[in-house]
């Protein structure tokens, strides 16, 4: 990765509000950038460090050659997942060979990046020895941390956020204190006529003072001028403050401000909406309103009661697609889960969370064979955090493990296709050494371990499971267990016994009315028989899963059966059959966002345009395709039903390019930002534009960007764009991130507003 931060990551950091002061921190802090390997931004929540992080890495990512990640920790409770969370974020996912922690040092060794890792406080010693690491391994890298707690490494560099300056005096000018400015900035949000006056800058001063300058106690003051005076909001902060510094004297002057202005936040909310904020505090990350009715148990009443928690500031409102979601800042919900604590609800709430997301599996599972798969993908991503949750609640309650097992075996599909199978392979292992020997759930779970595991040619585990598993083989674990053990003869190069076993696994699950899990064998089946000599009959098994997933309207099983086709015809019949076949199956991996099956089809293309002698194309598709078996955890030289074609094809493409050429297209292949690849594959040139050798213009938007930010200007929303260019919505997403950092714009409008300048 170079020149910008991570696409996600960029989402994650818009600016959705002005930023107010902080200049001499800001300053300050970038010089330590420049000096110190790591810098710890502490202070009490709510002041800020996140929001001064964020700020430093959209100014400081210029200065590091291969840009800034931020891995924000918030939704993050179990330490031993921080190594796998910074892998997401700087694009890696499973490794099966070593520590994820290995893994993310490896990549960044050679690097020079700016690694943010917010919200630390409560990891702090997995993000020590996360940043320790770095520190030791990785000379270019610069770690910049927020945490209430300093981290504690040799090195580290403390620099605390102070509050914003409050004024001394009662007669002030807004732009002389951050903190008014601050407080005139969101309050004129709520009421747009309101200003920072004579007749008002003395309550103004005085509510500052009292709130001490945090930013999000500011906030949340401003967001009552709707209903109240700054006078008014003043006395109330006062008898809040008053109650709540008479508590116990070891406790943290920073925690009983902060507590003050969320308890007063409470103290405004009506009973039912009070407990409505203690039992959504159980969500991790966002939720939308079908699971806050659930938890809540109180199905009617609860969409005007988020409404009030949304006018209230309590809830922040988020719009994923066509449902809107919501969120809680973490102070707020840390809140929420004391108070939940306290009034004895804890252990319903959890319970009740974990039901839903139980039943969220569970449909998933039942409806993934279908055009609604696509969204249960977006979904799923989006609750991550959540599952999570109930995994994690799953597996400490007593007695509760059983369920946790059949969740992580339901989304199998889902752990493979995000790149997840580590994961997915841990939760399980958990819930397996947890369960009784003769669970019913048992057999099916360790065949989908198996797999978890063979993905990640971990064979002799797999081996294992699949021994345990057969012993009390059953329904859907006996077709499961079946498609598993003929994957891995296929993948070891045991073509005949493969297709031997997958004829039994394809007929088991037609006898069980298990059409989804039959496609499966079927690859495997048509593969073998096409490697033992039989084209016609491998074409048959290709037709055969191509009528069995097209109707049904799914992509995960559609692209294995695209996959079939190209790998069939690409190595034994047509190539031009086999390169339509695999960009249509790279189009489709891209709507669920599978990098795993992203990193087949790009493969299997490259050989198709060996054949076809397009050999600069095939070349710097082998190099895309590296990339992406990089960041899944894979290797097609580690099985051996790939090896062979893979070093065939990379031979003779080696050899008509000739040795430097191809290195280089290779290279060049590798190293294009995963958007971009993604673009040169479906419809990219046949010479590859190198990231680092850019045409010289007057601006600094690709060709590609240029003519996205002239749809922008149209008003076209990103779900439009991704239509008329038929690119994904996500890469259509990533675009539109870009140019917003480029052009150092923050929203669509001044995009519009640039295109239009230019244009003139």
């Amino acid at each position: 990765m170079s020149g910008v931060a991570h696409p996600a990551v960029s989402a994650g950091l818009m600016e959705v509000t002005s930023y107010v002061g902080r200049r001499g921190e800001h300053a300050e802090v970038r010089r330590l950038l420049g000096s110190a390997r790591l810098i710890t931004l502490t202070g009490p929540g709510g002041v800020g460090k996140t929001r001064l992080a964020a700020r430093l890495l959209r100014d400081s990512a210029k200065a590091f050659q291969d840009g800034a990640v931020f891995a924000g920790f918030a939704e993050l409770r179990d330490p031993a997942l921080v190594p796998a969370l910074v892998a997401d974020r700087v694009g890696l996912h499973d490794r099966s060979d070593e520590p994820t922690l290995h893994t993310v040092v490896a990549h960044l060794r050679d690097r020079a990046t700016l690694l943010v890792l917010d919200n630390c406080e409560h990891l702090v010693g997995a993000c020590a020895a996360l940043a320790e690491a770095v520190l030791l391994e990785c000379p270019r890298v610069v770690v910049l941390a927020t945490s209430r707690q300093s981290l504690g490494v040799q090195g580290e560099q403390i620099f605390p956020v102070p509050p914003l300056r409050v004024p001394e005096e009662d007669t002030i000018e807004p732009s002389d204190y951050d903190s008014v400015q601050l407080f005139q900035d969101r309050a004129s949000a709520v009421v747009p006529s309101f200003r920072v006056r004579a007749d008002n800058s003395a309550d103004v001063a005085r509510l500052c003072r009292q709130l001490e300058g945090l930013p999000l106690a500011i906030e949340l003051a401003a967001a009552r001028i709707r209903s109240l005076s700054p006078r008014q909001i003043a006395e109330r902060l006062t008898r809040r403050l008053a109650l709540l510094t008479s508590g116990p004297r070891t406790a943290p002057e920073r925690q009983q401000t902060l507590r003050a202005t969320i308890e007063w936040s409470y103290q405004l909310c009506s009973e039912a909406e009070q407990r409505v904020w203690r039992r959504v505090s159980v969500f991790a990350g966002s939720f939308d309103l079908d699971a806050a009715e659930f938890v809540c148990a109180e199905p009617g009443a609860v969409l005007d009661l988020v409404d009030g928690l949304l006018d209230k500031s309590v809830l922040l409102r988020e719009q994923h697609d066509d449902v809107a979601r919501y969120r809680m800042l973490e102070t707020l919900r840390e809140y929420g889960q004391e108070e939940l604590r306290r009034s004895g609800d804890l252990p319903e709430a959890g319970r009740r969370h974990r039901d839903w997301f139980d039943r969220t599996t569970g449909t998933a599972d039942a409806e993934w064979f279908s055009s609604g798969q696509v969204v249960w993908v977006a979904r799923l991503r989006r609750d991550h955090a959540n599952l999570r949750a109930a995994l994690e609640w799953s597996l400490t309650e007593p007695g509760e493990a059983a369920v946790a097992l059949r969740m992580a075996a339901r989304v199998n599909e889902y752990w493979t296709l995000r790149g997840s199978c580590m994961e997915g392979r841990g939760w399980l292992d958990r819930a397996l050494a947890a369960t009784p020997a003769g669970h019913p759930d048992r057999p099916l779970a360790l065949s989908v371990n198996a797999l978890h595991a063979l993905w990640l040619f971990d064979v002799e585990v797999t081996e294992a499971r699949l021994a345990e598993a057969g012993q009390h083989p059953a329904g859907p674990a006996s077709t499961h267990l079946a498609l598993v053990r003929s994957l891995t003869a296929m993948l070891q190069g045991q073509f005949a016994e493969a297709a031997e076993l997958a004829t039994s696994a394809a007929a088991a699950c037609r006898a069980h009315g298990d059409l989804r899990r039959e496609v499966h064998p079927l690859f495997i089946k048509a593969v073998s028989t096409a490697v033992l000599g039989d084209l016609a009959g491998a074409r048959r098994g290709v037709r055969k899963m191509l009528a069995l997933t097209g109707p049904v309207g799914d992509a995960y099983y559609h692209t294995m059966s695209l996959y079939a086709q190209a790998v069939v015809e690409v190595l034994y019949g047509d190539p031009v059959v086999a390169r339509r076949a695999a960009l249509a199956g790279v189009g489709a991996n891209l709507t669920i966002g599978s990098r795993f099956g992203a990193a087949h089809h790009v493969e299997a293309l490259a050989w198709a345009c060996t054949c076809l002698d397009e050999h600069l194309r095939s070349a710097t598709l082998l190099g895309i395709a590296s990339r992406l078996w990089d960041l899944v955890g894979m290797s097609p030289e580690a099985a051996k039903s790939l090896s062979t074609p893979h070093f065939e094809h990379l031979r003779r493409t080696r050899k008509a390019l000739g040795a430097a050429r191809f290195d280089e297209a290779r290279a060049t292949g590798r190293a294009l930002p995963e958007d971009q690849a993604m673009d040169y594959v479906l419809d990219g040139p046949s010479e590859p534009v190198s990231p680092t050798a850019r045409p010289r213009t007057d601006h600094p938007l690709t060709a590609r960007e240029l003519e996205i930010a002239g749809l922008v200007a149209e008003g076209l929303s990103n779900r439009e764009i991704a239509a008329r260019l038929v690119i994904s919505l996500r890469t259509a997403e990533t675009h539109v991130q870009h140019i917003l950092t480029k052009l150092d714009t923050s929203n669509r409008t001044q995009i519009a507003r640039w295109f239009a300048t230019r244009r003139t």
